[in-house]
């Protein structure tokens, strides 16, 4: 049947099982929203209030879901303005395509009207991007985008149409999409077999999960590894949820804010299993003295990612899956009860601790858990708000944590949050933010609002950049520049103004009441939290220091130091 390019575009996101397209309306991108109109009962779009919000949200619902998230934008601005949220995607493997359109083909290079060279700008931040300019590669443009997005190591892809192509008509013939197998045929049997023999040869095995751990849908077969190894297992921001936060064999996160158990443990171990971890230099510390006493066995889909960071003793290259539902039979089932007693040891005698006498981030997202038995969908910012979180909530399952890892994006969450909602609504799910960062995009409370499922966002409101601030109070002998947010900003006002609920929380007895009300409301619900300016997040270790200089607030009072 012959279609418009506009139609072609919506019914290739049809053939692709697309159910939702977060975006903005524009001049160049008319003729797509036109077509959505058309199609408004098998697609749902929704209305962001910036186009930021609407590639937070795809990159939401991404990693909610699973899925492929979708986001629309016009040409110029618009499309600029996805380019945060798609390098942010990139950074953490998510699978994201967004569409914009851009100006018709014969005024492209002429600095016309909301004219950029997008495809040229998301170039070295997206697995692909392309500009159509022929009607008759639309469809397969489209297709190649999706298979690219979640094929191999997952990421965005960008398409750009230009605005004539999205008029022109050519004949659309449906087609079922692309399977995307995992990555098996890269697994070499020789790879599996050393990497059994270092297992099986271990007396102190530790486990280290990253994004790929989530990505690859290897939980059970983590859990089976660590049980059969009887390893402790420690994760990267991004790996939360891959091994159950409630687990006895977890240890907690590892790295700049890592537990000490985790950052000791690896330092001890001798032999480091690393699970799709990328060893970011927030994990790392000092590349060079990391896991200096144990042999380091990498697995991961990205053959890029193996000695890149640091050199490893072993590697196996293919899907994780994949790999361990292989190498778990080929390894003995082994108890290492005497490493295990020490790190329980380590475990008890270093745990995570915060000042209990007043109201705090760490006390706010434990009762958090406590009310949600550990079920809820968490989003977070980024800063203190953000490595709380993954300190203090316990992630029982696979994409529940929801955070910008490798870019650091403050003003991701909220965005997130109505990504992920969109894509399980019947998940409760909570968004977690300084205020610094919920000054990035607290529009997008008006687009929770619209949507008009439940929403929980909680401000960490210590009117101060808090991550900065402690580095500053840390490291740059108290002179706190431009990090005083010291204007008369009132979050509960602002919540009502866009029609939800505003909850001011001043002291630690109002939190419980204040999370069940929230908790039970069917709409947006806005909790303003007013925490002291000088709270840290700890354990800390000094960026490029090693790991296991990890230390926390009663070492710096041993050391006759404060903050």
């Amino acid at each position: 049947m012959e279609l418009t390019g506009a139609q072609i575009i919506v019914e290739c996101l049809k053939e692709q099982g697309v159910d939702t397209v977060f975006g903005y309306p524009g001049g160049a991108i008319l003729n797509v929203y036109d077509a959505l109109y058309e199609y408004k009962d098998q697609i749902n779009h929704i209305l962001t209030s910036h186009e930021q919000g609407a590639s937070h949200a795809a990159d939401g619902y991404a990693r909610a879901t699973g899925k492929v998230g979708v986001c629309m934008a016009t040409s110029g601005p618009g499309a600029t303005n996805l380019v945060t949220g798609i390098a942010t995607a990139f950074m953490d493997s998510i699978p994201i395509v967004a569409i914009t359109a851009n100006v018709g083909k014969t005024l492209l290079g002429k600095d016309s009207f909301q004219e950029v060279d997008i495809a040229g700008i998301v170039m070295p931040v997206t697995k692909h991007s392309y500009i159509v300019k022929d009607v008759s590669k639309l469809a397969d443009t489209i297709r190649k985008a999706f298979y690219i997005a979640k094929s191999g190591r997952p990421g965005p892809v960008l398409v750009d149409v230009t605005k004539d192509v999205t008029a022109a008509r050519y004949e659309y013939t449906p087609h079922r999409p692309m399977p995307v197998g995992r990555e098996g045929e890269k697994i070499k049997k020789e790879e599996v077999e050393q990497a059994a023999k270092l297992i099986n040869k271990a007396e102190k095995p530790f486990i280290f999960v990253g994004g790929g751990g989530i990505i690859s849908g290897a939980s059970e077969e983590i859990t089976e590894l660590s049980r059969k190894i009887q390893a402790p297992v420690c994760d990267s921001l991004m790996g939360k949820g891959a091994f159950s936060g409630e687990n006895p064999l977890y240890t907690g996160m590892l790295g700049m804010h890592g537990t000490k158990t985790s950052n000791l443990g690896v330092s001890q171990c001798d032999l480091l299993i690393v699970l799709g971890a990328r060893f970011s230099d927030r994990v790392t510390g000092n590349a060079d003295t990391f896991a200096k006493n144990a042999k380091i066995l990498q697995i991961d889909v990205d053959a890029a990612e193996i000695n890149k960071n640091v050199y490893v003793d072993a590697y196996v290259e293919g899907d994780l899956k994949e790999v361990l539902i292989r190498l778990l039979d080929k390894i003995e089932e082994k108890k290492h009860e005497d490493w295990v007693a020490h790190i329980l040891e380590m475990k008890e005698k270093y745990p995570l601790r915060y000042d209990t006498t007043q109201l705090t981030g760490p006390y706010i997202i434990e009762k958090l858990y406590e009310l949600t038995n550990g079920n809820a969908i968490i989003s977070t910012e980024v800063g203190q708000n953000q490595m709380w979180a993954a300190q203090y909530y316990k992630f029982k399952e696979p994409r529940t944590l929801l955070t910008s890892g490798g870019l650091g994006t403050m003003g991701y969450g909220l965005g997130a949050a109505i990504g992920a909602k969109t894509g399980r609504p019947d998940k409760t799910v909570v968004n977690i933010a300084g205020d610094g960062c919920f000054r990035m995009n607290m529009n997008e409370i008006a687009t929770a609002v619209r949507c008009g499922n439940q929403l929980i966002q909680i401000v960490l409101n210590n009117h101060v950049l808090g991550m900065v601030r402690q580095w500053q109070t840390l490291f740059y002998d108290h002179r706190y520049s431009h990090t005083i947010l010291n204007d008369n900003v009132d979050f509960v006002k602002l919540a009502e103004a866009m029609g939800a609920q505003g909850i001011r929380v001043t002291k630690k007895e109002e939190v419980e009441p204040a999370l069940k009300k929230a908790l039970s409301s069917n709409g947006t619900v806005v909790l303003d939290c007013w925490i002291d300016q000088d709270l840290s997040v700890f354990p800390m270790v000094p960026a490029g220091a090693n790991i296991d200089d990890v230390f926390d607030e009663e070492d710096m009072k041993k050391d006759g130091e404060s903050i």
